[in-house]
Order: C-alpha cells, then structure tokens, then sequence
C-alpha cells in the first residue's frame, strides 16, 4: 500500500463546497470555552458536509488563530453564524420543524447506536460547555437527547471528540436512509 497525496485525494474547493447539497446536520455549541475544540467541530463539519455552525454565548467566533489552527480552513467552507443565546435559537430553529437533539447524559436519553433519524428531516445536535455540558435549560427544550454509550470510568468526552463520534453516527444513518441497499 501507499499513501495518497493530498492531490490525489480529489477533494472539494471551497466554492464548490458552498454549492454541494449539505446532508440535514445543523451543528449548535453552547457555551463552548476551548478554541482549539471550536477549531476541531469546523473540520468534522467540512468532513460530513454540515449545513451549519450555531456558535452559542461564550463560544468564540472566527476569525481567530487558535480555531484557526486545528479548523486549517474549515471556516471559510463552512456556514456559520453567531447566536449569542441558545435557548433563543433552538426555540427558532425547532419553529422551522428541526429535530432539536442535546448530547448529553440525562433521564430518558437515548443511546446513539439506538438513535434511528427519520428521513426528511433536518437534525440540530447541540454539544455543551467542557465541564457543565448542555445547559440545564437547553435540554429541557429539545425533542431529544442522545448519549453517547461509555464503558470505562470517565464520565465524559472532549466536545470535538463527541462531535466526531455522533457526526460520523447520524451521517452514516442518514446515508443509509437516503441510499437504502
């Protein structure tokens, strides 16, 4: 085996990704406090062509070189916008019928490999703050929250790691709803 130059990998510009039909994945941060983490969710949201980037609060915005150094681009292909309250936004985007959904551990939560995305819709994942998670308030709004399954003794994961995982998640299953085998 050998591996590919970045040439040969034959991805997108940025103006032809602007253009490309984005798969129904609207990403929310609450309150997040890392640049670096911000930076990472850009990447993973030009990797499964994202619609776009809520930044919520706290939530740095760019251009800034710290998310510009682990984004290596990423905000300029990626749509994004700046919210400076996530309650606020999440009531308007749920007025447009997206499925509201927090990454979070509570009562009720479903786990992610049980999470089964109905076609046609349009899901909002909200991710939360590194040490308080999504805010209280913010879950007691959405139609669902999803868990990611842990087996070892930390009670968390990195946001950007988090992002990774359930992005990589809900795109496989939208994939697989959209192109049935």
């Amino acid at each position: 085996m050998r591996k590919l130059r970045n040439e040969e990998l034959e991805r997108l510009d940025v103006d032809t990704f602007k253009g490309v039909e984005k798969i129904p994945i609207v990403l929310v941060l609450d309150n997040i406090r890392s640049l670096n983490n911000i930076g990472s969710v850009f990447r993973t949201a030009d990797a499964f062509l994202i619609q776009k980037i809520y930044l919520c609060g706290i939530t740095a915005t760019p251009p800034h070189k710290d998310i510009h150094k682990t984004a290596l681009g990423a905000t300029e292909s990626v749509e994004w916008e700046y919210a400076p309250d996530t309650l606020e936004l999440i009531q308007e985007l749920k007025s447009e019928e997206k499925v509201i959904v927090a990454i979070e551990q509570a009562d009720g939560a479903v786990m992610l490999n049980d999470f089964r995305p109905k076609r046609g819709k349009t899901y909002v994942l909200i991710f939360g703050n590194e040490v308080r998670g999504v805010d209280q308030q913010v879950v007691s709004h959405c139609d669902e929250v999803l868990e990611i399954p842990q087996f070892g003794t930390k009670h968390s994961l990195n946001i950007s790691v988090s992002a990774g995982i359930v992005v990589w998640d809900v795109w496989g299953k939208l994939n697989a709803i959209k192109n049935p085998a």
